[in-house]
């Protein structure tokens, strides 16, 4: 079996002596690990670092089996990611729920598109200007894997707007006078996310952040026994700082 993809290196780890095993997120085949002979090598290394795009060719005997990789770069982005400790905080969050999120083999296409724009705009921008579009990422993986958030309409009432809250257990936006008996126990909802053309602050990334993260506990990791990837959580704690 062959097939070649354009994909974003999520990681890459050691194998014997002189070769690699890397895990990446690919345009039409899902995230999807190989054997890269020779992946040791100082060459080799440079292209595969989390966040450079490759364009690879795929082969194995039976689709069953782990394979081989034969991988060109094709953008080169660690370098610049790596300079920013705001850009590397969400590179590490990127990469660590994709990994645990998303089923071996399983294309996504649509979440790989918005991972290209995302990682480009983490290369040239500050922590304000992508964190959003981080949050949406996550939102919209969510929505892909089948558990999207129904932020259409107040879950209570049915109103369409001053829709500040999302319910922890259905997903479904709450409206400000709906919630107003139990918002204790509501998610806050940053207006960004309705497409609101007010400028994002501070809280509403942090909000957002815990929104998502809510939900991919809840929703995708739990179930199938694992725990919110510490780089992820490490983006949180960060966005939870700017906006002290």
């Amino acid at each position: 079996m062959e097939w070649s993809d354009d994909a974003i290196v999520l990681s890459v780890r050691a194998h014997g002596e002189s070769a690699a095993i890397l895990d990446a997120l690919t345009r039409e085949h899902g995230r999807h690990a190989g054997l890269v002979r020779g992946g040791a090598s100082r060459q080799a290394r440079a292209a595969l670092q989390p966040g450079n795009s490759l364009h690879v060719v795929w082969r194995a005997r039976l689709s069953e089996h782990l394979g081989n990789y034969t991988a060109e770069p094709s953008r080169a982005r660690a370098g610049a990611l790596l300079e920013k400790r705001a850009s590397l905080a969400g590179l590490n969050a990127f990469t660590a729920i994709a990994q645990a999120a998303l089923p071996e083999r399983e294309p996504h296409g649509s979440v790989y598109e918005a991972a290209l724009v995302l990682i480009e705009i983490m290369v040239a921008g500050e922590f304000a200007d992508w964190a959003p579009l981080y949050v949406r990422w996550e939102a919209g993986l969510l929505d892909e894997l089948g558990f999207g958030l129904d932020l259409s309409q107040c879950a209570a009432t049915g109103a369409t707007d001053d829709l500040t809250f999302v319910s922890p257990r259905s997903g479904r936006a709450v409206s400000s006078a709906a919630a107003a008996p139990y918002r204790e126990r509501l998610l806050p909802l940053p207006q960004f996310l309705l497409g609101s053309q007010n400028a994002v602050t501070p809280d509403d990334i942090a909000a957002g952040l815990k929104l998502t993260a809510y939900f991919l506990a809840e929703r995708v990791l739990i179930p199938h026994g694992r725990q919110m990837p510490q780089a992820r959580l490490r983006l949180e704690e960060f966005a939870c700082r700017e906006s002290e």
